[in-house]
């Protein structure tokens, strides 16, 4: 032990316990420092006792078990500092734990610590000017009465702390909050609980968003005075015979001797940061209310229409065909997009106006991630089937007569698995670190940071425009092969040319605006902020998932006669259903038995282009009945 007129100091020292009354009625010490003592284990209660000049403790590097006991230091000094730090057996912070220390203010600097806890009443009867709880890494609960009989503090610093939640009591002393690093804290306090709050420097950029357009507490005479004060200094400059704009206020007599603090003058706002980036603004995630309720929409339509495809079709007492097989596959594929917008839109109704509080739970959670691999998987899904069911078309119409080259169910079923795998391996790379769907809050994978990131995201979007080609040039052959050459143009083939330029356009509406500005964005140079891409989001993106069982199903005379053949087996619109087991009768024996005996033979060129003509009705309705 060292000894000087202020200074008590144990460092190095093979001390295991320090005695009840070591340091007591030392009137004259200043400071005193316990620190490099790893074999102190334990100091005994009253240890310190009756210092009414100490004005700094320092109690660090020990392996001491529980916090000492300082109740009884008595100290009458302004801003009394105690530090314990690197302490790593010490737990709790108990109640009552600094009551009687200093009946002056204190800051309070335990940092690097093994603090699990800090408890009830823990800072009970004492005046805070700073608490530093930084480096805790085992800290996890602040007991929500921790600041409860005390008053501040005014600087509270967490950082690296595993805490999960601030007291919702004693934060309105507040003036600077320091949280970095602190990645549990994923919830703040409501703002209003920050009421004198000027400096924030915290982990997350969302929960800057909580301290924009705070309202303005209701002003009191001394803020209005600062209020005057502040305008003041925007418009009145410091007079050369040392006279302020205090001058424009008081009169020279009342002004004259006063010591003027020119810092008072500066703006008292509130910072924040880090500030919330270009792809997580301040804003729920549907940015526009029409967006709201249209995603509502949308979603409950793809849901629904895509349902009730896979149900009739699953359903249906006909053979599954490949067309059937293949429009199953999209239906589920579209129907995935309906969950993806079903999550989107159901978090957005439970986060709306605080969406900055649920921010990193949701976009670091499971949730996100389920949805951005709905969304890929759905995306590439649906977009592989419709180059399938387009190619298949096409193949089917082009060997219209060599039934030996027809695709079989057992060729499509490998060419879908093909599809599936591919499809779910796209979806899985941003879950294992290529792009990443935590990027921005409609879970996209918009994280183009590294060249693996961006090479990911062009490969996807140049095999969608790939698939669109090869979509249209696909339509465009079919077209033109079942078109009569011999005679002007019909009002059947003015139908059919209208049917594939809905087809076409469906796509194109879908997939070019949204590969556009996603291909500048890869190469970071984005043409549209993630406010404005959430239209494309809801009006674009799912274009697909909502048109094609309507264009490829429940409009067609196929899926309608299924339709109503299943809902007769529960008793309903029984008339109808028979009326299309007729019709389907009649057809089935005037085309195929009759249509091509005897005499009436057609030519093998007749039979052709009656056979196209037949194999484009199934183009155009997606039914494919094998009767013809």
């Amino acid at each position: 032990m060292k000894y000087s007129i202020d200074i008590r100091s144990l460092t190095y020292l093979p001390v295991k316990v320090i005695p009840s009354q070591a340091f007591r009625g030392l009137n004259e010490v200043l400071k005193i420092l316990i620190q490099n003592t790893k074999n102190l284990v334990y100091i005994e209660p009253g240890a310190f006792t009756n210092l009414p000049r100490l004005k700094y403790l320092s109690i660090c590097n020990t392996g001491i078990r529980t916090l000492p006991d300082v109740t009884k230091i008595f100290s009458s000094e302004f801003n009394f500092i105690l530090e314990i730090c690197d302490n790593l057996y010490i737990t709790t912070i108990p109640g009552n734990a600094f009551q009687g220390m200093n009946n002056e203010s204190i800051t309070l600097k335990l940092y690097g610590n093994g603090f699990e806890e800090v408890q009830s009443h823990a800072f009970n009867g004492t005046t805070l000017i700073s608490l530093e709880l930084k480096e805790n890494v085992r800290l996890q609960k602040m007991h929500n009465g921790a600041f409860q009989g005390a008053t501040g503090p005014s600087v509270l610093d967490i950082s690296s702390t595993k805490l999960q939640a601030l007291p919702s009591y004693g934060l309105e002393s507040i003036q600077t909050l320091i949280a970095t690093s602190s990645y549990s804290l994923k919830k703040l306090p409501s703002r209003e609980k920050f009421t004198n709050l000027l400096d924030a420097t915290l982990t997350y950029p969302s929960h800057c968003c909580a301290f924009r357009n705070v309202p303005k507490k209701e002003q009191n005479f001394s803020f209005s005075i600062f209020e005057y004060f502040s305008k003041q200094c925007e418009s009145t400059v410091r007079k050369p015979n040392n006279e302020t704009l205090y001058s424009a206020i008081f009169a020279e007599s009342e002004v004259s001797g006063w010591d003027y603090d020119y810092g008072f003058c500066s703006p008292k706002t509130l910072r924040c940061a880090p500030e919330p980036d270009a792809f997580n603004p301040c804003e729920d995630i549907m940015g526009y209310d029409f967006l709201r309720v249209l995603i509502w929409l949308i979603n409950i339509l793809a849901i629904l229409g895509n349902m009730t495809v896979l149900l009739v079709l699953l359903t249906s007492r006909y053979k599954l065909t490949v067309p059937r097989f293949l429009m199953c596959n999209l239906s589920f594929a579209d129907f995935c997009m309906g969950l993806y917008l079903l999550l989107i839109a159901s978090v957005d109704s439970q986060t709306k106006g605080q969406y900055y509080n649920h921010a990193i739970d949701w976009q670091t959670g499971s949730g996100c991630s389920a949805a951005g691999f709905f969304t890929v998987f759905a995306s590439e899904l649906s977009v592989y089937t419709l180059t399938v069911i387009t190619l298949e078309r096409w193949h089917t119409i082009t060997y219209a007569i060599q039934l030996d080259q027809k695709l079989r169910l057992r060729h499509a079923i490998p060419i879908m698995l093909g599809g599936w795998l591919f499809s779910t391996l796209i979806a899985m790379l941003p879950l294992v670190g290529v792009s990443s769907y935590m990027k921005v809050s409609i879970c996209l994978p918009m994280d183009v940071e590294t060249t693996l990131s961006q090479v990911y995201i062009l490969t996807i979007l140049i095999l969608n425009v790939v698939a669109f080609i090869i979509i249209c040039a696909c339509y465009s052959k079919i077209y033109f092969a079942v078109q009569n050459p011999e005679l002007m143009a019909t009002n059947k083939d003015t139908k059919i040319a209208k049917k594939m330029a809905i087809l076409i356009f469906t796509d194109f509406t879908c997939m070019a605006p949204i590969s556009f500005f996603a291909i500048s964005a890869a190469f970071k140079v984005p043409l549209i902020t993630v406010t404005n891409s959430k239209v494309l989001l809801v009006l674009f993106y799912p274009v697909n998932s909502c048109a094609n069982p309507f264009l490829y199903a429940i409009f067609t005379k196929a899926f309608q006669r299924d339709f109503f053949l299943l809902l007769s087996k529960f008793g309903c619109c029984k008339h109808r259903a028979e009326l299309y087991k007729r019709r389907e009768f009649s057809a089935y024996t005037s085309n195929c038995k009759n249509g091509f005996t005897g005499s009436n033979k057609p030519s093998p060129s007749s039979l052709k282009l009656s056979t196209l003509h037949c194999q484009y009705s199934a183009v155009l309705d997606k039914a494919c009945c094998q009767e013809c």
